[in-house]
C-alpha cells in the first residue's frame, strides 16, 4: 500500500482528495498539511507527496524541492488549477515527477501516483504539448523579478526599493521586458508572462 501525503491550503479540496484516494485499496493518505512550511517541518517517509502549486506561503514547487532534498517523500507531484508551461518547467527542474491539473480524472490521478512511485513521469499531455510550443522564457531572472513586482501594481519607485535597484534601472528593465514580449504596457507584459507561466 502506497503512503500518500497531501499539501493544499484549501481544507475542502484537501479533504475531498483524501476521500477520493481512500477509495483505492492500494493507497492510504497518512498525512495532510495546509502549508508548505508545515509539510517541510513534519513530513517524513511517505511514498508520494501531492502538492498544490499555489500555497499561502512557500509554493508547491519550492516545497517539493525541499522535501526531495530531505528525502521526506519518495516522489512528488503537483496537482493544480494553474497548469501552465512555465510552472511545469520549474517543477521538473526541481525534481517533481508528476504534474496534473485539478480537473484530471480520478483514474488518471491514481495511475499517475503509481507511475511516479515506480520512477516514471506523469505529465498532463496537453500541458506537455503547450510547454513545448511555448518555449523558454525570454526574460532573465532579474527581469522576471521586476515584472512580478510590476504585476502587483506597484509604481516604479516601490519596485526599485523592493528589488534594491535604481528607479532608472527599473524603467530600463520594464522597457526591455515589453520589447521582448511584444507588449504595449507593463500590465500587458505581465499578462503575457502569466499566461505562459513565466511569472507567478
Amino acid at each position: 500500500m502506497l503512503r500518500i501525503a497531501l499539501v493544499d491550503d484549501e481544507d475542502l479540496v484537501r479533504s475531498a482528495l483524501a476521500s477520493l484516494l481512500s477509495l483505492n485499496e492500494e493507497l492510504t493518505v497518512v498525512a495532510e498539511y495546509s502549508s508548505g512550511e508545515e509539510a517541510i517541518e513534519a513530513m517524513d517517509g511517505v511514498d508520494v507527496a501531492i502538492l498544490d502549486l499555489q500555497l499561502g506561503g512557500i509554493n508547491g514547487i519550492e516545497t517539493a524541492k525541499e522535501l526531495i532534498a530531505r528525502g521526506a517523500a519518495g516522489a512528488t507531484m503537483i496537482l493544480t488549477s494553474h497548469a501552465r508551461p512555465g510552472y511545469l518547467k520549474k517543477a521538473l527542474e526541481a525534481g517533481v515527477r508528476g504534474f496534473l491539473p485539478k480537473n484530471a480524472q480520478a483514474d488518471d490521478l491514481v495511475g499517475a501516483i503509481t507511475d511516479i512511485h515506480a520512477g516514471k513521469r506523469a505529465i498532463d499531455p496537453t500541458l506537455a504539448a503547450d510547454t513545448i510550443a511555448a518555449g523558454d522564457s525570454p526574460l532573465t531572472a532579474r527581469e522576471s523579478d521586476v515584472l512580478e513586482l510590476a504585476a502587483l501594481g506597484l509604481p516604479v519607485h516601490d519596485i526599485a526599493v523592493r528589488a534594491n535597484l535604481a528607479d532608472g534601472t527599473v524603467r530600463n528593465y520594464l522597457s526591455n521586458i515589453q520589447i521582448k514580449l511584444g507588449a504595449r504596457s507593463k500590465h500587458e507584459a505581465a499578462e503575457i508572462a502569466r499566461r505562459h507561466g513565466w511569472i507567478g
